[in-house]
């Protein structure tokens, strides 16, 4: 199990961690510890967020900015690469072997640079609003911590349950060595979250599960319909995309309780 634990680090974070064995026995139970980094980027925004804004009373234009870019510098924009090069083949309008050799393709598309400009910028707005908004209480950035995990859980699970786009790659990897128990544990652990979620706080709760619900079943049929299936860079693409949904739905929230809507 530890050396599982080692390995979802060591492939889904810059996280210096021991060298061992990339095997199927290393890698049947490495998904199970996806989300385990998604609370990681969690608390390392919530202790930034109380440092920087309650210690040391820097603004929310600059404290939203560095929110952004942490998940980034965490996982070293490994997921970020799949939102990119998902961006670049859906823009192409080529048939469905094209599109998925464009996912390949270590060369940045316009297409790709042109959506992750937007995608960065819609990110820090909704951080900036989030922290200028969030009063003296820091629940809303526990409940985007959370998120980090749900949107992790999810992704595991997609790579252990959906049919997969190849049969060579990443994801088929780790779905072929993982072992059977592994979704059981996956799904246990979104239990978990979702419960977390609700408990922590309701109305923001609810609304990151809806966005999770909303933009895992776009992935689901997206993927299917434009890719025949899944790919490591199609699982990256929706946890980015998961993970912006949240923000803006938050941000919704937030804006109707400020406005006393809730």
């Amino acid at each position: 199990m530890f050396k599982s634990l080692i390995m979802a680090f060591s492939t889904y974070s810059k996280i210096p961690m021991p060298r061992i064995k990339w095997d199927e026995k290393n890698m049947s139970y490495s998904m199970c510890f996806f989300p385990f980094v998604g609370v990681v980027i969690g608390g390392v925004n919530f202790g930034l967020i109380y440092l920087l804004k309650e210690l040391l009373g820097f603004s929310p234009l600059f404290i939203g900015m560095i929110i952004t870019v942490i998940p980034i510098l965490i996982t070293g924009g490994i997921h970020f690469d799949g939102f990119l090069d998902v961006a670049d083949a859906r823009s192409s309008y080529k048939d469905r072997e094209e599109k998925l050799r464009i996912l390949k393709d270590p060369h940045v598309g316009a297409f790709a640079i042109i959506y992750g400009i937007c995608y960065m910028m819609l990110a820090f707005g909704c951080n900036y609003q989030l922290v200028a908004d969030m009063g003296e209480s820091m629940m809303v950035y526990v409940i985007v911590g959370i998120g980090f995990a749900f949107s992790r859980v999810l992704s595991g699970l997609s790579v252990l349950t959906l049919k997969k786009a190849k049969k060579d790659g990443m994801v088929a990897a780790y779905s072929q060595g993982a072992d059977k128990r592994a979704k059981v544990i996956l799904a246990l652990e979104l239990v978990a979250i979702l419960v977390a979620l609700v408990l922590v706080d309701l109305k923001y709760g609810v609304a990151v599960i809806v966005a999770g619900i909303i933009s895992f079943i776009y992935y689901v049929i997206m993927s299917y319909k434009t890719f025949g299936g899944i790919t490591g860079d199609l699982a990256g693409w929706f946890l980015q995309v998961c993970e912006l949904n949240m923000l803006i739905f938050m941000v919704v929230v937030q804006r109707i309780t400020v406005g006393g809507l809730l």
